[in-house]
């Protein structure tokens, strides 16, 4: 029976793998998602912003899964701002990029639509720093920044996204 199901699932996978552009059988310009000389763009435009403002960053950037691509610690960031970071990004990816961080500690006050959403999920952040990166209007990965306050985390991390894309 098991090798019944493995045989009838191998034409769904070759199905899959011809007309899917995030699949096995696509190749790296076809992916929608931020390659690795994207992401350092980002880090470098960002990094770049922090110093000029004096801030001591960790900036994290993720695919749209939220599997880590690059990331930078600054000298003299926090420690605790590597997880954070990463988190911020992480938590963008989770909803594919429709909210940025600061728009989510809009939603979950108490009263609001989506109030304790941090709670259900371990690794959620609800505060300023991070963001959608967009590029012709496809959502292609996140970018996470802790070190300043939220302000100044969203300040560099939208200098990190408008290296290569938008904000959207």
């Amino acid at each position: 029976m098991r090798s019944l199901n493995i045989f009838l699932s191998l034409p769904l996978l070759a199905y899959a793998q011809s007309s899917s552009t995030n699949f096995l059988g696509s190749t790296p310009s076809q992916r929608h998602i931020i390659d690795q000389v994207q992401a350092l763009q980002v880090i470098n435009a960002a990094a770049t912003k922090a110093a000029n403002i004096s801030v001591a960053e960790q900036i994290s950037v993720v695919d749209p899964s939220g599997a880590l691509v690059a990331i930078l610690k600054m000298d003299n960031a926090f420690p605790a701002s590597f997880d954070i970071a990463t988190k911020k990004a992480r938590t963008v990816a989770d909803f594919n990029g429709a909210y940025t961080t600061a728009d989510l500690f809009n939603l979950t006050q108490p009263g609001d639509a989506l109030f304790g959403l941090e709670e259900t999920n371990g690794g959620l952040i609800v505060f300023g720093g991070g963001l959608p990166i967009f590029v012709g209007g496809v959502f292609i990965g996140a970018v996470g920044c802790s070190g300043g306050s939220n302000d100044q985390d969203v300040t560099i991390a939208t200098a990190g996204v408008n290296a290569i894309g938008i904000v959207s």
